[in-house]
């Protein structure tokens, strides 16, 4: 696939090493030009730096990897507004809560991933890729680890397939908790996850654990 890559942190490097990996074409568009270059440059396998209209321009898919509070800059940058994005799998990864409380910040009843969906018009906007560190896309995994799963949300079946295979590519298992108007409920997990991190609990601990299938899940889970 032909993936834009917008933003130049953790995350963007963590999951473009393992779509670069696997044999995807990726372009990076950052606020500031030198760290996309900079990035590109890191990750190699042909990785260009462009500006963040070119980043979204005939993707397969856009990953928007930047803090909550720099969604808006970068869409009006990347021409968001304009329809840029129009029919384009929008991948929202960001987690708008409070540091070190996980206090969602948006206004009460209202997810980011559909004030990015305003934001741009068109967009096939899933959420994914919020609940795991980036470390998470570059460490080897243990002989009995089980894969992670990715829970997403989205509107539309074909971006949850195009995500769905872009999980799997970095390891993960993809499954789909349901549409957009359940995307505030995935969010707020986010926040269960990090305020108990942060107050030194392990958030798995809180979760009731399930014995492993009898037989594998199918490849894209549907949790709805």
């Amino acid at each position: 696939m032909r993936i834009g890559i917008l933003g130049t942190g953790t995350l963007a490097e963590a999951l473009g090493e393992g779509w670069a990996r696997a044999g995807h074409e990726l372009v990076i568009g950052g606020r500031s030009y030198a760290k996309a270059q900079t990035l590109a440059d890191r990750l190699g396998r042909g990785v260009r730096a462009v500006a963040p209209r070119e980043a979204v321009a005939g993707q397969d898919a856009v990953l928007l990897a930047v803090s909550w509070d720099g969604v808006d800059e970068m869409l009006r940058s990347a021409g968001a507004s304009e329809g840029l994005l129009a029919g384009t799998p929008l991948i929202d990864p960001t987690n708008a809560v409070e540091h070190g409380v996980g206090v969602p910040l948006p206004g009460r009843g209202e997810a980011m991933a559909e004030r990015i969906a305003a934001l741009a018009p068109g967009a096939h906007v899933v959420k994914a890729f919020h609940l795991f560190p980036a470390e998470q896309w570059t460490r080897a995994p243990g002989k009995d680890e089980r894969p992670v799963t990715v829970v997403m949300c989205g509107d539309d079946p074909a971006a949850l397939q195009v995500v769905s295979t872009l999980v799997r590519d970095v390891g993960g298992v993809p499954a789909v908790l349901g549409s957009l108007d359940r995307v505030r409920q995935l969010e707020e997990v986010a926040g269960f996850v990090i305020g108990l991190a942060f107050a030194g609990v392990d958030p798995a601990s809180a979760v009731p654990r399930v014995p492993s299938p009898a037989t594998p899940p199918p490849a894209t889970e549907s949790l709805g």
